[in-house]
């Protein structure tokens, strides 16, 4: 191959390179990496990059490397920045409410309360109720289901990444919804916040000029017996980041709209769940660097 990563001994490299691969045991792996290598060998031929161009990549990649630890996945960023988290992830089957990433900062271990109850253990913030129901595809209510609740502070804070300015499982708490499928509670109005831009893929985003914004959301994780557990948020509407949401979570059925009520605001959530039965594996994962 040439100093620039193209002509004839490019492709001969290439070609033999699919010849040694087709020796590979048939299965997912061999598919997988039989695709990657034919699309890395047409970005060199189309791209010429340079040997200092080839280095830069090797650079990003161990940074990402360095910049992952047990409190921080930066290839997880990786992925959800460029959409393959969500591509991967999330399944968005007709008739049923869009699901999405969990994000790092769900807790399984949230408060169990009852329906009413004031998740924010502050004094901080806009009142907001929330109201919902659970329901199948028929329309019909799930009584009992389990409605997991957590969100951002109105400065865009979870709980469980701000300790010194947030008590203990404040904003989150988890509730069962009535015969009627129905669920009600109180918090205050969630805040907006920008995925970190201090590592090599935040600052990757940047020059490429994607936004690392993520719209103000209220997170639901719902299950109940015979059906496929459903992670989802529910967006702010009236937030001006709503458009271009760094992970590529908002959908038209996740938008929801906060109505004023005197100094307080309310919003209504209907979550449709898929039975286990007509579901596909769940894909559930707890990431590290986003929510």
């Amino acid at each position: 191959m040439d100093g620039q990563g193209g002509g004839s001994d490019g492709h001969q490299v290439a070609a033999e390179l699919r010849r040694r691969l087709a020796n590979a045991p048939p299965g997912r792996l061999g598919d997988a990496v039989r695709l990657i290598v034919d699309h890395a060998f047409q970005i060199i031929a189309t791209l010429r990059p340079s040997p200092a161009e080839l280095d830069a990549l090797v650079h990003f990649l161990t940074d990402v490397g360095y910049a992952t630890d047990a409190r921080r996945q930066e290839w997880v960023l990786l992925a959800d920045v460029f959409g393959l988290s969500d591509r991967v992830i999330c399944d968005n089957r007709p008739g049923i409410t869009s699901s999405t990433l969990a994000g790092p900062f769900y807790r399984a271990d949230a408060p169990d309360l009852p329906l009413g109850a004031n998740l924010s253990r502050t004094d901080q913030g806009t009142p907001l109720f929330v109201s919902g129901r659970v329901s199948d595809l028929a329309g019909q209510p799930i009584s009992g289901a389990r409605v997991e609740v957590w969100h951002a502070n109105a400065a865009g804070r979870y709980e469980n990444q701000d300790p010194d300015n947030q008590p203990e499982h404040n904003l989150r708490g988890r509730f069962e919804a009535d015969a009627e499928g129905a669920f009600h509670f109180r918090t205050i109005r969630p805040g907006g916040y920008a995925l970190p831009d201090d590592g090599p893929v935040g600052q990757l985003a940047r020059r490429l000029g994607l936004s690392l914004d993520r719209p103000a959301h209220i997170h639901f994780a719902v299950s109940a017996p015979g059906y496929r557990r459903l992670v989802t948020a529910i967006f702010d509407g009236s937030d001006p980041a709503i458009g271009r949401d760094a992970l590529f979570a908002v959908r038209p059925d996740l938008i929801g709209t906060l109505h004023p009520e005197g100094p307080a605001f309310a919003l209504d959530v209907a979550l449709v769940l898929d039975r286990a039965d007509e579901a596909t594996p769940a894909q559930d994962r707890t990431q590290a660097q986003k929510g």
